[in-house]
């Protein structure tokens, strides 16, 4: 059997430009907002190594937040909401603690923009 790989780069490309699309390639995406970046470096230093690196090994390891607001509700069974998800980050829920005072109103909306990117 005989391989074959297709560059499909190019033709994403000549077909979006041939459409009169000013789409960078198929998948490519926007880059990310002044805000969208400044919730990216707080969910770094606040929220990944549960959510994600797990480095406090903990034996329940939190929900993945990738596609958050994708679904119609949070684990909790709460509607995914940024009302919902910035009332559990300021109040905690299970084995999440609080976080109530530690960002500030232009911070959360900030992480909030972050987490509706899917965590790009």
């Amino acid at each position: 059997m005989v391989k074959r790989t297709v560059a499909w780069a190019p033709v994403c490309v000549g077909l979006t430009a041939s459409l009169g699309l000013a789409l960078g390639g198929c998948h490519s995406r926007p880059p990310l907002t002044p805000q969208e970046a400044e919730g990216k470096h707080l969910y770094q230093i606040r929220c990944a190594h549960c959510h994600e690196d797990n480095d406090q090994e903990l034996k329940k390891i939190p929900p993945d937040l990738h596609g958050i607001f994708d679904r119609r509700t949070l684990l909790s069974g709460a509607p995914a909401t940024d009302m919902a998800v910035r009332q559990i980050v300021f109040t905690g829920k299970g084995m999440m603690p609080a976080f109530a005072g530690r960002f500030t109103d232009e911070q959360m909306a900030a992480l909030l923009a972050y987490l509706h990117t899917e965590l790009r």
